[in-house]
């Protein structure tokens, strides 16, 4: 785990928009946005407004996506996961 990631839970997409600006601002050149489940559409949201409202001099440098095993009450269940890495141009 990076000081770099963000991790995509049920806030407002504008606070996970608001910590990526942050970093960058502090002159990280890479940020790692993570997400689980549900999750996963705000964190593509988090990405694009990022990029396209936000810092034109930032892009997507590479997306990964993934399947966690994850333990919950009625035992073990895959969820999926993804990363989005976003890269000063």
């Amino acid at each position: 785990m990076s000081e770099n990631d963000i991790f995509i839970g049920n806030k407002p997409v504008m606070s996970y928009v608001l910590a990526v600006v942050t970093q960058f601002n502090q002159g990280a050149t890479e940020v790692r946005i993570k997400a689980r489940g549900k999750a996963i559409s705000r964190a593509v949201d988090t990405a694009e407004i990022v990029i396209n409202r936000f810092l034109e001099d930032v892009g997507k440098s590479a997306i990964e996506t993934s399947t966690e095993v994850v333990d919950t009450e009625s035992g073990k269940t895959n969820v999926s996961a993804i990363e989005i890495r976003l890269a000063k141009k």
